[in-house]
């Protein structure tokens, strides 16, 4: 299963401000104009499972927070609190109706990603509540930060990194890396509608869909997205910090990335892949560039930094 169907059917404070002290204008604390009003049955956690894997890894965020020099390096140590969990995949579209999923138990690559940043994000500024965090990721998933259904969730992965960027969430550093542009053509989604539930049927979303792709395409020629080729992947490891997101670039006509994930920052100097794998669940490759190479259709990285 691909990316965008993992988002689609398918994401350095001081960290010493209290919940009540945390500014309004910090990236890592949601302003509710931006957010939208969330309605009261997703500020809760939906079971108690989810309640006590929260409470856990949260406390384990709000323990080390002060230990980590960067978002990033606290997404990596989040991250490694999930290993294990199994991949699952087509979680968001699962309700009838749009709504802010939330799944601790186990994650697709994107939700993986969007979980540690929102749980990083809320520890570094000192709230440890599971409102908090619900809105942070909903923050992170749709467009502007507002959900209004379906068409309003971020679905390509380049335009999940540009509208976040937009918000000061995240910072795309594909310039710095230099490398290769990357195809403006994303009409995946319009172009296999039959294999979208929501809209393969429904006239009205498949608009939606088509003017949200042209729209994303006409902003990514005016800012172009850049990716390593995966052989030169190595070269970069040097630029690479912990909890980096890194999207895996796909030579598929019409789509961005197939698959994404964290840097994971070995004492070595290495690097490797903290993700959410198809086989194995939450993992760690232990080598970026390998694990790349290795996989049908990819052709390098696209990199944003929390």
């Amino acid at each position: 299963m691909i990316l965008i169907a993992a988002i689609g059917l398918l994401v350095g404070g001081s960290g010493c401000q209290s919940a009540s002290d945390a500014d309004p204008a910090d990236p890592a604390t949601p302003d509710s104009s931006t957010v939208g009003a969330l309605p009261d049955s997703v500020l809760t956690p939906p079971d108690s499972a989810t309640a006590a894997q929260f409470a856990s890894v949260m406390q384990h965020a709000m323990a080390h927070r002060s230990e980590v020099e960067s978002v990033g390096a606290l997404m990596q140590e989040i991250g490694l609190q999930f290993r294990g969990r199994p991949y699952i995949a087509g979680t968001l579209d699962e309700p009838a109706t749009e709504t802010l999923v939330v799944r601790l138990d186990g994650f697709d690559c994107v939700t993986f990603v969007e979980t540690a940043l929102a749980m990083a994000r809320g520890a570094m500024a000192g709230d440890s509540t599971y409102a908090g965090f619900a809105r942070r990721l909903a923050e992170q998933r749709y467009r502007n930060g507002r959900m209004q259904g379906y068409c309003s969730r971020l679905h390509y992965f380049t335009e999940w990194l540009a509208d976040n960027e937009d918000r000061g969430i995240v910072e795309r550093i594909d310039d710095d890396l230099g490398g290769r542009r990357m195809t403006d053509t994303l009409d995946f989604m319009s172009t296999h509608r039959s294999d979208y539930e929501k809209f393969a049927t429904n006239d009205s979303l498949y608009a939606c869909v088509q003017k949200m792709e042209q729209e994303v395409q006409a902003r990514q020629q005016e800012r172009p997205v850049h990716f390593v080729p995966q052989d030169s992947i190595r070269a970069v490891y040097d630029q690479l910090r912990a909890g980096d997101i890194v999207a895996l670039a796909t030579s598929i006509q019409g789509l961005d990335v197939t698959h994404t994930g964290l840097v994971y920052a070995h004492e070595d100097g290495g690097r490797g892949l903290l993700h959410a794998s198809l086989s194995d669940g939450v993992v760690v490759s232990p080598d970026l560039q390998r694990y790349v190479q290795k996989i049908d259709h990819q052709i390098g990285i696209v990199v944003a930094r929390p």
